[in-house]
């Protein structure tokens, strides 16, 4: 009710304070699932991985993890055999904390967004020098090296946004042709 008075009068709506939302709507678990054979998973703006297809689990190693733990932050900085599988995962990285630094901002007060990022400083020191040095990059897209059965595989990937409410995101790897 409040947002509408705002645009009734010409005014910008306030801002709205992000959440870290748990909950997939069932059509785009659906989504996701048929989107196989390329990898898609949805994440919040914490980067949770709330759902996710046996392709991205090929990729990634999800299974692998228990589900309060299917964390792409934590998962890149955490789990050795992510890292390794990761081609230029030294130049990767980097840009990919500055990324979450935009969905962050938007979630700065949730205070699971706050502990995640307490937990990579403490332990990586990778993750702390790139979260201190303040970059912020746009939405992630482009192309991604990740080896595959010991082999690189070269992925274009792109996350859209599925529930703009809920701060959920569909990201979608696919082999570059």
């Amino acid at each position: 009710e409040r947002r509408h008075l705002f645009l009734l009068a010409h005014e910008r709506p306030p801002a709205e304070p992000g959440k870290t939302f748990c909950i997939v709507p069932a059509l785009a678990a659906r989504l996701v699932e048929d989107l196989a054979p390329h990898a898609a998973y949805i994440i919040n703006l914490r980067w949770d991985v709330l759902a996710f297809n046996d392709p991205a689990d090929s990729l990634f190693g999800f299974k692998g993890h228990e589900p309060g733990q299917r964390n792409m932050l934590r998962l890149l900085f955490t789990d050795p055999a992510l890292r390794d599988a990761i081609v230029d995962w030294e130049e990767q990285a980097p840009a990919m904390v500055a990324i979450f630094r935009r969905d962050f901002a938007a979630a700065r007060e949730d205070a699971d967004a706050g502990s995640l990022v307490a937990e990579l400083e403490a332990v990586s020191r990778a993750f702390k020098g790139w979260w201190r040095s303040q970059d912020v990059h746009a939405p992630c897209t482009g192309t991604r090296v990740i080896r595959v059965g010991g082999k690189p595989m070269e992925f274009e990937h792109t996350s859209l946004t599925v529930d703009g409410g809920q701060h959920l995101r569909l990201v979608v790897y696919a082999q570059k042709r």
